[in-house]
């Protein structure tokens, strides 16, 4: 469990900060329990009412796409991308012929000089969406940590990076937590050249599982991933009291009036200059646990 410190008001203590998912690891109910106590102790000593775990549920239809509910899209690969390939709909396999028909390029690499050329771009399309950005250092820390397991996918259009994305592998599975193109070049279609870069990849190398991140059930990130195959399977993100599990209070489904400010701020956000964003954006950042 992560507790983090806020300059105002109470920290907040997560399983885990910044994930998806996280939460207890126990081979029955009695481990379980016994962690769940564990965190309520440590919450206690922190001075908090409680702390939130980030489960993942089981697999969910998803043939009506109207709840508006936080799910985790998840895709199995075949043992090599010539299978996984053959795999998608004719229209994707176009789609990403496409891509390369407009004269974009991709690579995936593992070195810190990928990481300088991807940073600029990410950060310049958080801004467009009102989103404060990691700063370079955090990720220069996941790729100390992670080494050869944290891959950086980059597409260009000539010599500029318009498009890239994150992942991090283990020993079964890969994710991809962080990717943005740039909108003045989406036209070329280079999510579809990134995406295909690197689940050829990752399969190659022997992933069993993508997982593509969290969407909201039928809205367009969610397309875009059902697409490829994902599947989604409902994010069970609970808040947990002193007392016990709060069972009327979901993180993962913001109420009406939490929507509405976050929506206020994203457009003020995006009205700051890029540099202004690049420097306040990671102070804020850290203590947004999303």
């Amino acid at each position: 469990m992560t507790y983090i410190r806020r300059p105002v008001g109470r920290g907040v203590l997560v399983s885990l900060p910044f994930c998806d998912v996280g939460g207890t690891l126990a081979g029955d109910e009695v481990v379980h329990h016994a962690l769940i106590e564990a965190a309520r102790g440590l919450a206690a000593d922190c001075g908090l009412n409680g702390f939130e775990l980030r489960h993942r549920g089981a697999a969910i239809p998803g043939d009506g796409e109207t709840a508006p509910i936080k799910v985790s899209m998840q895709r199995a690969l075949p043992g090599d991308s010539d299978t996984l390939l053959g795999q998608f709909k004719a229209k994707l396999r176009s789609q990403i012929r496409k891509a390369e028909k407009n004269g974009l390029t991709g690579e995936v690499r593992t070195d810190v000089s990928a990481l300088d050329a991807f940073y600029p771009m990410f950060a310049e399309n958080m801004r467009r969406l009102g989103s404060p950005v990691h700063g370079i250092d955090w990720f220069r820390e996941l790729l100390a940590a992670y080494g050869d397991r944290f891959r950086i996918g980059l597409v260009y259009y000539g010599d500029q990076v318009v498009g890239g994305g994150i992942v991090l592998m283990n020993a079964r599975s890969a994710c991809i937590p962080w990717a943005s193109t740039l909108p003045e070049y989406n036209r070329l279609a280079p999510n579809m050249l990134l995406y295909w870069r690197l689940l050829s990849h990752v399969c190659d190398d022997g992933a069993e599982w993508f997982d593509f991140g969290r969407s909201t059930l039928g809205e367009g990130t969610y397309r875009f991933k059902k697409q490829w195959g994902a599947a989604p399977f409902q994010l069970d993100w609970q808040q947990w009291t002193l007392d016990g599990l709060n069972e009327n209070e979901h993180p993962a489904a913001p109420s009406p009036i939490a929507r509405w400010v976050r929506e206020l701020v994203e457009r003020g956000w995006r009205q700051l200059p890029l540099s202004v964003t690049r420097w306040l954006g990671p102070r804020i950042r850290k203590y947004i646990t999303l």
